[in-house]
This record gives structure tokens, sequence and C-alpha cells, in this order.
């Protein structure tokens, strides 16, 4: 029979989780989709391929450098206001992407993006840390990181359709990809407003016997960490580590998205284009079912490190395979990578907040997020560098898998962190509600 507490999380899954997706979806749309645009943008702008992995790669600069103070802010202000405007502010400015048509707009516009989503997503994995429980958390947010695989699932036909609008209204087809889906995040962050609560105490869909269990047990889980201050966070060893194997897993993702629909393009053949989208979406179907079961299978067994350290891994490998075999191949081990550095994420994000509270936890999921945005600042430009030193494109697919293999030995050498003593392991049936 279900606990008080059962039911509380269960609710605030029904709750809460459709919401954070949506805005996810959004959000990794609105960074990434400059990848299905990358030919036509760069032929109707004249980019070149250096400008155009700057520019890609820039986004994440201003993203890292504001990730840590916007969580406080958020701390601050409440996650209702400080969410809602960030999402309006990107939202705004992923449309204005469609008026980037020189180069100079191409980087101030990039560059504003990553300003406006640097309090996004810090600030989902802070809000899931306020709402849940430990022992839920993994499952919690693979449900929220199945966002950029249905981003990219979803997305890649819709973005592959809205260049086909091209000469419409007498402009090129990227032009309406970037205003539909900004515009479509715009109305995301009116939404927030009207939706979202800012703590468990002010949740309108709790009654007051469920907010009561639901902050016991989250003050339970807060004492007994021993990190809270921010200056203790930053000093802590520990954080760093993290924040290193995340900054390696986000030059990972970022380092195929970023060139995925041209890459699947070369291999069968074909411009970039609805066809080709459509492929380009298999990988994150597998990325999803990923996703949805790695990190369940976490919380259930209450196994952190060798779980995530095993699914990073296997992205490795499924970089290096692709690009050195036939297409089928290549496209089987693309899904297979998709998979594994999606899937590894949700249960990477359970390290720092077993460890950290408070504002220390606020500033050290900033931190880390921050170094992951210098990972996305980094993979294109890294792909690019190693293609053109080698004079070969397997180089740069080689060096990222190479990075990731890397990232999973630093998974590896981390402490053993599990999700709650073995007393509380047997509740983490809840995970599979």
């Amino acid at each position: 029979m279900a606990t008080l507490l059962d039911q509380t999380v269960t609710k605030m899954r029904w709750r809460l989780i459709p919401f954070m997706l949506t805005l996810y979806v959004l959000a990794f749309l609105d960074r990434a989709n400059i990848g299905f645009a990358k030919q036509a943008y760069q032929v109707d702008t004249g980019l070149s391929n250096e400008a155009y992995a700057f520019g890609a790669g820039i986004f994440f600069v201003a993203y890292a450098c504001l990730g840590a103070p916007a969580n406080l802010l958020m701390k601050k202000f409440g996650a209702r206001m400080w969410i809602g405007l960030t999402t309006l502010c990107w939202g705004v400015l992923s449309a204005a992407m469609a008026y980037a048509d020189t180069e100079w707009k191409f980087l101030v516009v990039r560059t504003l993006l990553g300003a406006a989503e640097a309090g996004f997503f810090p600030g989902m994995i802070y809000l899931t840390s306020q709402w849940f429980p430990q022992r839920t958390r993994a499952s919690v947010m693979g449900l929220f990181y199945m966002g950029a695989p249905l981003a990219l699932t979803l997305g890649s036909p819709l973005s592959g359709a809205l260049l086909e609008l091209h000469g419409f209204g007498g402009h090129p087809g990227w032009y309406w990809m970037f205003v539909i889906e900004g515009l479509l995040a715009v109305a995301a962050g009116v939404w927030t407003f009207m939706y979202l609560d800012d703590s468990p105490q002010q949740a309108r869909f709790l009654n007051q016997e469920e907010k009561n269990v639901l902050l016991r047990q989250l003050e339970t889980e807060e004492s007994a960490k021993t990190t809270s201050r921010i200056a203790d966070a930053i000093r802590n060893p520990q954080v760093w580590h993290l924040a290193i194997i995340y900054m390696l897993i986000q030059i990972s993702v970022y380092g195929l998205i970023f060139f995925l629909p041209t890459q699947v393009g070369a291999l069968l053949g074909k411009k970039v284009g609805f066809e080709v989208s459509v492929v380009s979406a298999i990988p994150w179907i597998f990325a999803l079912l990923g996703t949805y079961y790695i990190p369940r299978y976490s919380d259930r067994t209450g196994e952190r490190r060798n779980i995530a350290a095993l699914t990073l891994l296997m992205a490795g490998i499924g970089i290096g395979v692709s690009a050195l075999a036939s297409p089928l191949v290549a496209l089987i081990a693309l899904c297979f990578a998709a998979a594994g550095f999606i899937a590894v994420q949700p249960v990477f994000w359970t390290m720092p907040t077993n460890l950290l509270s408070g504002a220390a936890l606020a500033a050290g999921i900033g931190f880390t997020n921050m170094f992951g945005a210098f990972g996305g600042f980094l993979a294109p430009i890294i792909r690019v560098k190693a293609e053109a030193l080698f004079n070969n494109q397997i180089a740069g697919l080689l060096t990222l898998a190479a990075l990731t293999v890397v990232g999973a030995v630093g998974i590896m050498a981390l402490k053993k962190v599990q999700t709650a003593p073995k007393a509380m392991q047997g509740e983490a049936k809840l995970a599979n509600t």
C-alpha cells in the first residue's frame, strides 16, 4: 500500500514533470536548431565553418558565467518569476536569430541567447532538489532529461519541415524555423507565470497533510548533508571533480548534436532537409528509451557511480564506431552514443544534490553547470580543429570519443555515491510508479 509520501510524490510527478519536460524540449530545440539550418544558413549568410563553430559554441560562454548567479537569484526571487522571465527572454532571442544575417549579428544573438538560457537548466536541477526526495531524483531527472531527445526526435522533423518553407513570404526556410520555434518558447514563458508554484510550502495542488509529510522528508535529508555554505562548495574537491566530468560529458553531447544532421546527410549521401531530419531523429528515439530506463534502474538499485560510468563508456564507444563503420553500422552506433550521453546525465546530477544543501547546492549546481557550458563551447571547436589538424573528418569524431571515455574513467575515480542507506532503498519502488 502506498504511503502518504508516495502519493504526494506521485502527485508532484504529474504536476511538475510535464511542465519541466515541455520547457526543456523548447530550450534544447532553440539552442540546437542551428544544426539543422547549418548548410542553408551558411550559404545564405556566407558564414565560414570556423565562424559557425565559434558561434555555435559562444552560446555557452555567457551561459557558463551566469549559471551560478542565476541559481542564487532564483533562490531569492522564486522559481515562478525567474523561470517565467528566463523562458520569455530566450524565446524572443531565439526568434531574433531569424534576423542574424551577418557574422557579427550571429555571434551577438547567440551570446545573448546563452545569457538568457543560463538560469533555466541549473534552475530546473535546483527545483528538483527542492521538491523531490533523494531516492526518486534519478528517475525524475531521467524524465526531465527526456526533453533533449524529445526535442531532437520531434524537433528534427519539425525543423526539417520548416526549412522546406524556403521562399515563403520572401524569406529562407531557416528564417521561419527560428521565428516559429522561438515564439513557442514565448508562449511557454507566459504559461509558467500561471502554472508554477515557488516551493512545496506554496503548492496549490497539495493539501496541508501532503505538504507536511513532504517537508519532513526533505528536512531530514537536508540535515544529513555536511556542506551548506557557498564557499565550502567551491572549495570541495568532489565538486571540482564532478564539474570536470560534466564538462567532458557536454563535449560529447554538443560535439555530436551540432553536426549530427550533416553527418547523417553524408551517410545517406543527401542534402539536409526533411528526409535527413527524419533519419536524424532515430538516435534520439533510442536516447528516449535509455533515459527512461537507466535512471529508474539506478534509483531501484541505489547505484550511481558504476551505472553512470558504464553508460558514458557506451556513448564513447558509439561515437568512435560511428566514425569508422559502414553507414548502417554507423547509424546504429550513433543510437548507442545518443542513449549513453543523454541517459548518463540524470544519474550524474544525483551526485551533487546528495552532497550539498541550501545555498551551497544552488551555487554548486551552477558551478558544475558552468563547466558543462564550457564543454558545450569547446565541443564544436575541438571537432573542427581536430578535423583541420589531421585533414580528416573522422579525426573529429575520434577525438570526441576519446574525451568521452576519459569522462567515464573520471566517474569511476569518484567516491562511490548511493542514493540512500540500504534500509531506505526498499522504498525506491516509488521510482517505478
